[in-house]
């Protein structure tokens, strides 16, 4: 297993630390000019990469269709509200909403979502990095995100879907099942909004070109059948971790350790792994805070045991936004101050553990012996941002349009499955267009493959790449359907971007250096990739430590808000006086 640190070797500065010259460092780059599939081929067993090759063509196909409706029903409104309604199905919306269940006593309500959440996150990142299928291609497609981190993931399944499925099966299921309705229309509307948040961002993410049907099809069955074995077992789980000896939560931890351990090595730098391993975290922290503040003698036993005591009647208001306010304040200090203090603590207990063979190594992530420090780092974490960057999280909420929409590659494997794909449009090209063998019946030349070859459409007057500069909601030729997707799909094998990223990363031509070794490449083909490398969002340096750092820290998230922080609060005259 090699060790990749994301085509730098840096010294003193940036992102990358003190990064020492080895020289198996120095040997690993990035195979940007790779060809077709042999990146993945080389990088995955042989299982997987079948697979994949199996399922690629599914995410090509719908490409085109995904960019006709797209240009069918784009208005600036909607991709405002999408851009902005996206962030609902976000591990960050969800981490900031639990802790609030658990301090208003809907501790059952908070532990479900913790267990449907948590096993989401987990399994679609799992299943990301195992099948590396890409997300849909663009061009034609338009990236319609105001995430920093999502087009560095892979496509297939939507983890947006599986979360707001998930959440939505388990609280309509919840509504239907109260016995006591005192309210039936709020009842019933409440069921409607549930209705209405999941098809949203459902729908929103084929909309936003971050995924096709495939993806957030698997992806709404994954998060439904998570939710059925929570509504099936989440009960006996709990009361298994409450009611039982230590050894029922440390049994669940390995469990949990495990899996992190098996997360499949994705062939690129995709951070899926990153918020899998900060999800286990939390449902570690739940399940030994949950036990441990069972036996307290401040949790209630009902309607699950280690039930946070609330009642607003009795707390009242004040009281309520208060205990939250200070709660949060704890979370953020704790991430805060945890962070760097496990930065410098643990480097030195890794080189001892590489030292002895006895370090878990990942890919795309710098082992301890190849830094001497890790150094702040920007854009760290995709769950619970830091303090300092909350300004400009609402900066960018205020103009979500403005700060979303791109289009063209931005990531390593969009630009490798555009050059496949391009590619493969050039070999059936050219084979349609050889001569035809003595003996061999003429075959009529195909339109298709020849306005894919000859980069021109016979169905419009308008080239297609003339489209993208038209407004939204103009068609240019009142043009069939059939022929409209046939001009995205030859969209597709250009591989040239028509705009940069909103944010233009920081290049340090490593990939170029790639490209100017395809001696067998048209100069005007290596212009076009070259471009396109230059354009991709570049993932910044990871550490070995940040695996171990995102457990203890996120553990601890998970651990104060199930028992810390309501022991504070019952502490400091904010509960019930218990």
């Amino acid at each position: 297993m090699f060790t990749q640190n994301d085509g730098t070797d840096k010294s003193e500065g940036g992102d990358g630390g003190t990064v020492l010259p080895t020289a198996a460092v120095k040997d690993q780059r990035l195979d940007a000019g790779m060809r077709d599939h042999d990146h993945y081929a080389y990088r995955l067993p042989k299982w997987r990469n079948t697979l994949r090759q199996r399922l690629i063509p599914i995410v090509r196909l719908e490409t085109p269709y995904l960019a006709l409706l797209q240009d069918t029903l784009r208005s600036p409104a909607l991709d405002s509200y999408f851009a902005f309604t996206a962030n609902l199905g976000t591990h960050t919306f969800f981490m900031i909403m639990l802790p609030i269940l658990f301090w208003c006593g809907y501790t059952n309500i908070g532990r479900a979502m913790v267990h449907v959440l948590a096993s989401g996150v987990f399994w679609s990142g799992f299943v990301k990095d195992m099948l590396c299928l890409p997300r849909p291609l663009s061009p034609p497609l338009h990236r319609i995100t105001m995430s920093g981190s999502a087009a560095l993931e892979y496509g297939f399944p939507s983890t947006h879907s599986t979360n707001a499925v998930s959440v939505a099966v388990y609280a309509i299921q919840m509504l239907r099942t109260t016995t006591e309705i005192t309210h039936p229309t709020i009842h019933l509307a409440l069921q409607i909004l549930f209705y209405f948040y999941a098809v949203s961002i459902v729908f929103g993410r084929l909309y936003c070109g971050m995924h096709g049907f495939f993806d957030v099809v698997i992806g709404s069955i994954l998060g439904a059948g998570l939710s059925a074995l929570q509504i099936i077992y989440g009960d006996a789980l709990d009361a298994w971790i409450c009611q039982g000896s230590y050894m029922n939560p440390l049994i669940a931890t390995l469990i949990i350790l495990v899996l992190v351990r098996i997360h499949p090595e994705p062939a690129d730098d995709c951070p899926c792994f990153d918020d899998s391993v900060a999800f286990a975290g939390v449902f570690i922290g739940i399940q030994v805070g949950a036990w441990h503040y069972a036996s307290t003698g401040f949790a209630w036993d009902y309607p699950i045991p280690s039930t946070v005591p609330f009642d607003l009647k009795t707390i009242g208001l004040p009281k309520a936004c208060l205990r939250i306010c200070m709660g949060v304040g704890i979370i953020f200090a704790w991430r805060g101050i945890m962070k760097p203090a496990l930065f410098k603590i643990l480097p030195p207990i890794f080189r001892v553990l590489e030292h002895a063979r006895l370090d878990l190594p990942r890919a795309f992530f710098l082992t301890a012996s190849q830094y001497t420090s890790v150094p702040k780092l920007r854009g760290d974490d995709n769950v619970i941002p830091s303090a300092s960057d909350i300004p400009r999280l609402l900066t960018n909420l205020s103009h979500p349009r403005k700060r979303s929409v791109s289009v063209g590659p931005q990531s390593a494997a969009d630009a490798y499955e555009t050059l496949a794909y391009r590619n493969k449009r050039r070999r059936e090209s050219i084979s349609s267009l050889e001569p035809e063998r003595p003996g061999t019946p003429n075959k009529p030349k195909s339109p298709e493959t020849k306005e894919a070859y000859f980069g021109y459409s016979t169905n419009s007057r308008f080239p297609s790449s003339a489209r993208e500069n038209v407004p939204l909601g103009v068609d240019l030729l009142p043009t069939p359907i059939s022929s409209r997707v046939h001009s995205y799909e030859k969209m597709m094998g250009t591989g040239e971007p028509a705009a940069r990223p909103i944010t233009p990363p920081e290049y340090d031509g490593s990939v170029l250096g790639e490209l100017d070794e395809q001696t067998d490449m048209p100069e005007d083909e290596e212009r076009q990739d070259r471009e396109m490398f230059m354009r991709l969002e570049r993932p910044r340096v990871r550490y070995d430590v940040e695996v171990v750092t995102k457990l203890i820290v996120y553990s601890g998230i998970a651990w104060l808000a199930v028992e810390g922080n309501p022991i504070l609060f019952e502490l400091c005259g904010l509960g019930m006086g218990i």
